[in-house]
């Protein structure tokens, strides 16, 4: 899951929560240095996700957070995208210092510790062991062997990759005792030695090192996410907008609060904010799409007809606009047209229930063309 990844000039790299050792953008600053580019959440373009630690004690305070991580963490990887730790990310761009030289492939520290490869895969995601993907260290092994007691205690990968940042660097803990038991209604809380000291809370990480204006921008963030999620898309709106106001320069904050706006029922505005976010990032090609799917609906189709084709000249290989732009050339009675784009979106997805309604698109085309022909 955390294999290593390189650096290389193009790269898109995205966060899913807020880094909890270092500022997004200084950050930003050094993979732009190294000609890549990081932005807070994922577009089509992103090809490296960073998940942030803070994400932990983000989830852990909403219902369900913990089985949305790793929904998050499915999607991403069934979209392809290669996903990194924090630490790996700082190791990878020479802001951390690898840890020393080591030998245990992934494998091996499955079969010597009997954790499993899924808590092992979480676990390192979340920097809960020494090295954050394979070569493991000894002292990697020996965090293993500790997890899998846990585990096998009752405790579960999230609880303990909440709890290990709390005493120090995790290779500290290979010297001590961890325990899980149930105290103060809490099943997998985890503790030191026989439980005089618990690992496990809410204020899991130190951020103080950030600047004050970051963590309120990254707090803000993960809140409007939060709440586009649980469907307050006027809260979230806000809390988008709220965002730009400190950082006027980010486009997907501009985008999300055009989804926000365009689901809670303000097209006009949800248009502004789609345009806004095009004006800051001009090959943002899902804002292209979803402005091309406003104008639609309101009518205006030699609009709509543009931006559909502007999203597919910056990604040829996104099927959506493909589809949509075929269905409005066959509204348009342009045939010839629209079975041309349904064919090549059948070229994109051949499986899908839009593929089925491409494929009697490109049969219905074919038989009124036949008629014609024949009459």
């Amino acid at each position: 899951m955390t294999a290593r990844a390189v650096l290389v000039p193009g790269a898109v790299f995205g966060t899913i929560g807020a880094l909890a050792a270092f500022p997004l953008r200084l950050a930003a600053r050094e993979v732009e240095r190294q000609h890549g580019q990081l932005r807070r959440g994922i577009t089509r373009r992103t090809t490296h996700i960073v998940f942030g630690r803070t994400l932990l004690a983000k989830a852990g305070l909403t219902r369900n957070g913990d089985a949305g991580i790793e929904r998050r963490i499915a999607a991403e990887q069934a979209a392809g995208r290669t996903l990194i730790s924090e630490n790996g990310f700082l190791r990878l761009l020479g802001l951390m210092k690898a840890p020393e030289a080591s030998s245990l492939s992934r494998q091996s520290l499955i079969e010597q510790s009997r954790l499993s490869g899924a808590d092992l895969d979480l676990l390192s995601l979340f920097d809960a062991f020494e090295h954050d993907a394979e070569p493991y260290s000894f002292r990697d092994l020996i965090l293993a062997r500790k997890y899998a007691g846990l585990v096998a205690g009752g405790a579960t990968w999230v609880a303990i990759a909440r709890s290990v940042h709390r005493s120090g660097p995790v290779a500290s803990l290979t010297a001590k005792s961890l325990n899980v038991g149930s105290q103060h209604g809490r099943p997998d809380a985890i503790y030191l030695e026989g439980g005089q000291s618990e690992l496990d809370g809410q204020l899991l990480f130190d951020l103080g090192a950030a600047a004050q204006g970051d963590d309120t921008l990254e707090e803000l963030f993960s809140d409007a996410e939060a709440a586009e999620e649980g469907g307050d898309h006027d809260g979230a709106a806000a809390l988008y907008q709220r965002c730009l106001a400190i950082d006027p320069s980010d486009a997907i904050a501009a985008f999300n609060r055009a989804n926000c706006l365009r689901a809670g029922g303000h097209a006009r505005e949800a248009a502004h904010d789609y345009a806004r976010a095009i004006k800051l990032d001009p090959a943002f090609v899902e804002a292209w799409f979803n402005l091309a799917g406003l104008m639609s609906k309101q009518g205006r189709d030699a609009s709509a007809r543009r931006h559909l084709q502007k999203a597919i000249a910056l990604d040829r290989n996104y099927a959506d606009p493909v589809f949509n732009l075929a269905r409005l050339e066959f509204d348009a009675g342009n045939l010839v047209e629209a079975r041309r784009l349904w064919g090549r979106y059948l070229e994109l997805d051949s499986e899908s229930e839009w593929a089925g309604v491409a494929t009697r698109g490109v049969q219905f085309v074919d038989m009124q063309l036949a008629q014609k022909s024949a009459g």
